[in-house]
């Protein structure tokens, strides 16, 4: 995002520029690089300092930048990062998986109602036969799977990351057996992204040589979303068997994620007017889902959920506000009604601290 000095840093840069260096402003504290310091009203100031100051109550905020209308209204990093540092997106990363699977939806690759193509599933009689795309991307595949535990080594989460299911990271994750129908039940699951993660590379080649998956689906990104979007940081990792680790683990600087927000924002359409992603498709990701309201295709919506869970701030927000979201307080937040994309990107916030840092997020969104 950022073509030129402030203000016009992001509109029109659909070529990836960056600007000249602005100059770095040292905060009173004398830990924040201040790029960008806006002309903020002082409810929007006091907030700010608490996401950078008060790391016992909100965990260290290494990243925040506020856009609106396309335009950097406030960038700054903490100590030892800046514009070029590379920060990991955690869950974040699954709504960019949803958009590469919309894209490939778009060019009639594949089906959002028909059953996911997974071979593991094919076999005569097996139930998973008749997952769809949509229950997949909508969080409500019936397969079982625990995304978090009291003991964290008893998640299916880490064992797939970090443990038995690393290296072929896909079949562990469609190997897991149904608990319940197809779209009867949400159940929020990093490995459900991974399995989409594996599709895409199924779409996109026959072979089974991870080295050609890899580069397959890196080709992918780079000449259908992140290129066009001049993404130019976006990193994707993947496990041995060359699947992409969709669902947790890419890395970017804070404006290549801002540039997704608002392309998301744009609803699929690059700062240009480029479509990168059919509408519908957009229409889809925000809709909310029939086993879950506040959570649609791959991306989280300010709506109440059923279990009483709060991933944002229904009813204190405008209706129409998204964010993709990732552990550790890592946020995209985009009120399109606002014409606001806002990017904070943390490390060591702690689950003890994420309602403190949502807290301070939905008043800075009220703030601006």
């Amino acid at each position: 995002m950022l073509c030129g000095m402030v203000p016009p840093l992001l509109a029109g840069c659909s070529d990836g520029a960056d600007p000249a260096p602005a100059a770095k402003v040292e905060a009173g504290d004398g830990q924040r690089q201040v790029i960008v310091p806006g002309q903020l009203g002082q409810p929007a100031r006091l907030v700010i300092d608490e996401l950078f100051d008060d790391r016992g109550t909100m965990g260290e905020t290494r990243a925040l930048l506020v856009l609106r209308n396309g335009v950097p209204v406030y960038e700054a990093y903490g100590p030892g990062y800046g514009p070029d540092s590379k920060l990991v997106s955690w869950s974040m990363a699954k709504s960019i998986t949803a958009v590469l699977i919309g894209i490939l939806v778009s060019d009639g690759r594949l089906v959002l109602d028909d059953p996911a193509p997974v071979p593991a599933w094919q076999r005569p009689g097996d139930p998973r036969g008749t997952i769809t795309l949509r229950q997949l991307l909508n969080m409500a595949s019936g397969l079982e799977h625990v995304e978090v535990a009291e003991q964290a080594w008893e998640a299916d989460t880490v064992a797939m990351l970090f443990g038995d299911g690393a290296q072929d990271m896909a079949g562990f994750a469609e190997a897991k057996p149904p608990i319940a129908a197809p779209g009867e039940q949400f159940n929020y699951s990093t490995a459900t992204s991974v399995i989409l993660s594996d599709i895409i590379a199924r779409a996109l080649t026959d072979s089974k040589v991870p080295e050609v998956r890899q580069q397959a689906v890196l080709n992918f990104i780079d000449g259908r979303l992140a290129g066009p979007l001049g993404m130019r940081s976006l990193t994707p990792e993947f496990d041995a068997n060359g699947t992409m680790i969709g669902g947790s683990i890419m890395h970017a600087t804070a404006r290549d994620y801002a540039r997704f927000g608002e392309f998301l924002r744009r609803r699929g359409q690059t700062a240009d007017g480029v479509r990168l992603v059919s509408e519908r498709w957009i229409d889809f990701m925000l809709t909310p889902s029939p086993a879950n309201r506040g959570y649609g295709g791959h991306i989280w919506l300010n709506h109440a959920q059923p279990n009483g869970d709060v991933a944002l701030w229904p009813g204190q927000g405008p209706a129409d506000l998204f964010a993709c979201l990732g552990h550790q307080g890592q946020f995209i937040i985009v009120s399109p009604g606002d014409s606001l994309t806002i990017v904070r990107l943390g490390i060591s916030t702690d689950d003890e601290q994420l309602p403190a840092v949502r807290e301070a997020l939905r008043r800075l969104t009220t703030a601006l």
